[in-house]
């Protein structure tokens, strides 16, 4: 089980009720951002999260909305001596960008900072779970992320105990796919090991829609993919190499998605015509719902 909280959903500009672009993510001990624009540390304080448990800080593209709340999370990181390691991962020049961020913030208690220019494919290769890196198509170079839990094995005990067989290594063996000789018989994992795909959450920050997004995000859990304009707009869209609710809609049905979430509006937008933005993916895609800032979704 795994949970995002949408801390910014606007486009470009801020509005009262949007901040700029950052989704926490949370899995086990674990807790990650998805980009981080400006004020993202006042979005975490409303929402009561602590931002001295983020470990890994993805950007998907140089963009000051998708990246400016990096100097003042870095900044209060010093001021509340933060002692572990951060990590930013982001696509070329992210070092750099960091590296100026360090000339101009006030440093106290040190903590290692370490940028990882991205090169698309696998990033971070955890015992249990991997992200990855997609192209995304958009006036900035940039990517968009998969988070994806590594396969869980169960391992029917009640089944095992009901021949004999206590928790030991014989369970360990099973697991690992081998067969155990136990009592004169031939015990094979397939009859006592479950395989089950663990959760997948795709979150493309800027683009148009692109076969990236539809290979990356194939049968995802949850997609959250930019949707800045609505169909009528579509011609903006293009000229800015942004999405359309609709165009949205189509690439979330293309990847087979389980639900998609819709975010990064145009401020053209009030929040009473977003329902425009709604209509038009569901002509595309039926499970599609509107972000909101500080809106919790469980994966």
């Amino acid at each position: 089980m795994a949970e995002i909280v949408f801390l910014g959903t606007s486009c470009a500009i801020p509005t009262p009720e949007r901040n700029h672009p950052a989704i926490y993510f949370r899995y086990k001990e674990h807790r990650f951002l998805f980009d981080c624009g400006e004020n993202v540390q006042r979005q975490m304080a409303i929402a009561k999260l602590s931002p001295m448990k983020i470990e890994r800080i993805f950007i998907t593209h140089l963009h000051g909305d998708h990246f400016f709340g990096l100097l003042g999370f870095i900044q209060s990181s010093y001021w509340r001596e933060r002692e572990k390691p951060l990590y930013i991962y982001g696509p070329k020049g992210i070092g750099e960008a960091v590296g100026h961020i360090m000339k101009l913030i006030d440093k106290h208690k040190p903590f290692d900072i370490i940028t990882k220019e991205v090169p698309g494919g696998v990033v971070v290769d955890d015992k249990d779970f991997t992200v990855s890196a997609f192209p995304i198509v958009h006036n900035k170079p940039g990517f968009g992320y998969v988070f994806e839990e590594k396969e869980r094995l169960h391992i029917s005990e009640a089944k095992l105990r009901k021949i004999g067989l206590l928790p030991g290594k014989e369970y360990g063996l099973l697991k690992e796919g081998k067969e155990v000789a136990w009592k004169g018989k031939v015990l094979r994992p397939e009859d006592y090991v479950t395989h089950e795909r663990g959760i997948k959450f795709a979150y493309t920050g800027d683009t148009m829609p692109c076969n990236a997004t539809v290979k990356a995000a194939e049968n995802a859990d949850l997609l959250v993919h930019e949707a800045s304009f609505a169909q009528d707009a579509a011609d903006r869209a293009k000229e800015a190499m942004h999405s359309t609710a609709r165009g949205a809609g189509k690439i979330a049905r293309e990847a087979n998605v389980k639900q998609l979430v819709l975010t990064h509006f145009s401020t053209r937008y009030k929040e009473k015509e977003l329902d425009k933005l709604l209509q038009d993916a569901q002509k595309e895609f039926d499970n599609v719902i509107l972000a909101k800032d500080f809106m919790r979704l469980e994966i």
